[in-house]
């Protein structure tokens, strides 16, 4: 029978396992690295969990995620493929779609998936926190480390590298 604490855990930091995972694929552009990160992050999580203090169990698992990735890849500097952005899971395309309109897609999707795996950590991490996380400047700020305002110029210069890269303007917001 689990404990009142075993039962806390779960009940807080359990459902943010997808989030996790997807934060760590894109910061180590690796599956199998990433599971790692995930499985070491929620060790860490759950052994250092009495010192958690009621506050969006999101960002902070998030945080331990993120440290520990970085962790990973000081221990591990080599070269990595691309992760794709569009999750694995993503359902497939419409059969009934016309052939050159889905390769359209994958091929925009691809250019995508080069111009994030191109941008520098500190850029990437706010784009994948923000627009496939869906997280708000608060808790990035929060799991990245930085003051609000450092999330919200990172993420600014990010849209602007991705729009410069992808050969399009960015609109006027």
């Amino acid at each position: 029978m689990a404990t009142p604490q075993v039962e806390r855990f779960e009940a807080l930091i359990m459902p943010h396992l997808d989030d996790a995972y997807t934060l760590a694929r894109y910061l180590l552009r690796d599956e199998h690295d990433a599971q790692d990160v995930v499985q070491d992050a929620a060790l860490r999580a759950y052994r250092y969990f009495d010192g958690y203090r009621d506050g969006d169990p999101r960002a902070w698992f998030l945080a331990i995620v993120r440290n520990c990735g970085l962790t990973w890849q000081r221990r591990r500097r080599h070269d990595r493929l691309t992760v794709p952005l569009v999750a694995q899971h993503a359902s497939a395309p419409d059969e009934s779609r016309a052939t050159d309109a889905s390769a359209v897609e994958r091929s925009d999707r691809e250019a995508i998936n080069r111009a994030v795996a191109a941008l520098p950590e500190e850029f990437r991490e706010v784009v994948v926190l923000r627009e496939l996380q869906g997280m708000p400047y608060a808790q990035i700020s929060t799991v990245v480390g930085v003051p609000i305002g450092t999330v919200m110029s990172r993420l600014s210069r990010a849209r602007k590298r991705l729009a410069t890269m992808l050969g399009t303007t960015q609109e006027a917001s």
